[in-house]
Order: C-alpha cells, then sequence, then structure tokens
C-alpha cells in the first residue's frame, strides 16, 4: 500500500513537506507543492483524513462540489440540497473552484460528494467512487455502480421548444450553443438537431458560452449578415437576454422580426420585455433529488436509481406567434 513516505521520495521532499502539501498547510513554494501533489496523483495516493482517530470513521458530512454560488440557477440548486440535509444530523461543505477546496474531494474528507463541475473530471469521478465514496453527479452521464448521474429531462424539453416554433409555421430556426464541454448544452444541440432533420431543416449553430454577452455576439453578428432567421433558440436564458437586448439595440423586436426561445427558466426571463419563453425546470427539486439519492445510499444502502428531472416548455411574448402547423407523429425513446 502506497504511504506518505512513499510520496515523500517520489518528490524528492521530507515526510513531513509532504505533509504540508497534501493538508494544504505550511510555509512552502508552489512549486513544491504541486511536485507532492503531482507524486500522489500518479502513485495513486489518497490519504484518509480521519484515520488518525478511527479507522471507520464517518464525517457526516456531504462534499457538494459546484462551478461557483452566484446567480439564481445555482442558488436554487444548493437550497434544495441545503432543504433535503435540514431534515438529516449530516453537515454540509460547499465548495467551488478552487485547488484547496477540491481536495476534500480528492482524499474523501466527506462521505460523499455531489459534483457539478465541469473541472472535475470524469476520470477521477470514475476513480473515487466506490462503496464507501458514493458520488452523485450533475453535469455528465458516467457509468458506474457507485456514481449516479441526476441530470435535467434535455431531450423533452428541447423537443418542446423546437416544436413550439415549428408549429408556428417557422422553418427557418437557428441554434444558439452554449459551452462546449457541457454536457447540458450537447444534449439540448443534438435533440434540436435531430429533431430539425426529422422535418426536413436545416439549423445553423452558432456558438456561444452561456453569458449574456456571447448571446449579444451572435445576435449582432447574425443581423450584421443580413440573413435573418424566423426564429432561434439559446440554450440558455442567459445568451437568449442577450440576444433581444441586441435585436433591441437594432431596432427589432421578438417575435416579430425574431422569435426567440431559452432554456432556464430564470426568475429575470419572465420580468423582462418582451417576457422570454423558455423551458422551465425546478432547480429547487433537482438538488433535493440529488441530494435525497446520496443519503439513500449512504444510510440504507438503496441502489442508484437512474434519475431525470422533468421540463416542461413556457410560452410567453417572446416566441408567441399565430397560425400553428401540424407536427410529424413523435416515435422518440425518451
Amino acid at each position: 500500500m502506497t504511504t506518505i513516505r512513499d510520496v515523500a521520495k517520489r518528490a524528492q521532499v521530507s515526510v513531513a513537506t509532504a505533509s504540508y502539501a497534501l493538508n494544504g498547510i505550511g510555509a512552502i513554494s508552489d512549486a513544491t507543492r504541486e511536485r507532492v501533489l503531482r507524486a500522489a496523483r500518479e502513485l495513486n495516493y489518497h490519504p484518509n483524513a480521519f484515520a488518525r482517530h478511527l479507522k471507520h470513521a464517518k464525517t457526516r458530512t456531504i462534499g457538494v462540489f459546484i462551478t461557483r454560488f452566484g446567480g439564481s440557477f445555482y442558488e436554487a440548486i444548493l437550497e434544495g440540497i441545503h432543504d433535503v440535509i435540514l431534515n438529516t444530523d449530516y453537515e454540509l461543505i460547499v465548495c467551488p473552484d478552487s485547488r484547496s477546496e477540491r481536495r476534500i474531494l480528492m482524499y474523501r474528507q466527506v462521505d460523499g460528494a455531489i459534483v457539478f463541475d465541469s473541472k472535475v473530471s470524469g476520470e477521477a469521478i470514475l476513480r473515487l467512487a466506490s462503496q464507501r465514496f458514493p458520488i452523485v453527479v450533475m453535469d455528465r452521464l458516467l457509468q458506474s455502480d457507485f456514481v449516479l448521474p441526476v441530470l435535467q429531462d434535455n431531450p423533452t424539453g428541447t423537443r418542446e421548444a423546437f416544436y413550439h416554433l415549428y408549429d408556428q409555421g417557422m422553418r427557418k430556426i437557428h441554434f444558439v450553443a452554449g459551452a462546449p464541454d457541457s454536457f447540458d448544452n450537447a444534449e439540448r444541440l443534438q435533440t434540436f438537431l435531430d429533431e430539425a432533420r426529422r422535418c426536413g431543416l436545416h439549423t445553423p449553430v452558432h456558438q456561444g458560452n452561456f453569458t449574456e454577452s456571447s448571446g449579444y455576439q451572435v445576435a449582432q453578428a447574425i443581423i450584421r449578415s443580413g440573413d435573418l432567421p424566423e426564429a432561434v433558440f439559446c440554450a440558455n436564458d442567459q445568451m437568449a437576454i442577450g440576444f433581444l437586448r441586441a435585436m433591441k439595440e437594432h431596432g427589432m423586436r421578438a417575435p416579430d422580426d425574431i422569435a426567440v426561445v431559452g432554456f432556464d427558466d430564470i426568475p429575470l426571463s419572465r420580468y423582462i420585455q418582451p417576457a422570454l419563453s423558455t423551458v422551465s425546470v425546478s432547480r429547487f427539486d433537482w438538488g433535493a433529488a440529488a441530494t435525497r439519492q446520496l443519503i439513500g445510499f449512504l444510510e440504507h444502502e438503496l441502489t442508484f436509481e437512474p434519475c431525470r428531472i422533468p421540463t416542461r416548455f413556457v410560452a410567453r411574448e417572446s416566441s408567441d406567434r399565430s397560425g400553428a402547423r401540424s407536427r410529424p407523429d413523435l416515435q422518440v425513446a425518451l
């Protein structure tokens, strides 16, 4: 079994220095700390921070590894997680994107983890997950007995958005994509392209990154080209709001000039003018479902069940046109 002495030898430092680096303490250089951490990864060394107290001790703590705290999107997820935790005797550690806090995950200093952070690699999750350390993921699809994906029902929500536009006679529909490394973006994009092909449509794709500014920039480029679509589907609401802002600056209106649809139903979407049509999902329920699954496994070893959080399309002013047309029958396995 690999020990801290092996790590120290590999990194060519003393055991004390290795300990400082692994625990994030002590006055050592960043270069030395990184050398020790690299040696630990290479040797697959994962110390149990609580072993000094009791070999099989439980921390009664859940770790949440999330991209960031800010914004209503993440706040609602965290509220759902916290609501479930309040009804247990578990504590909660929420870790944003930082090396020192991610160490909690890598060294298993919690009983289980909820991951919503693309910077934590799927390879690392699969390597770390075990019966004693289950992991719930909310941003990717992984296959493992001890990793549970709890995901939004992106395919259903995207189909409803597509046919909302198609049924109103719109045929020239563009897609504004989010971050390329996002699982949600990939599912939404692929579903939209599949439905467009079923209906004999060609769908141009414009690359954004889930930010309002990227939606604004895509809209500016489309408007400057002079080749306007009848409608755009944005992979999230923030990009859709940026798209609407650019349209307003050019004296254009949705849906008269271009119909605009988003995804997520963030609170702002219902208050802007025009109110944004979007796909809604309860992020509170999403966070709560992820936590219940994890607690059920930790407390009762309940088998992880595949879980998709339901979505529903919300039609508002930004895409509401009359003259709906029929769509082809759907025979799609969900």
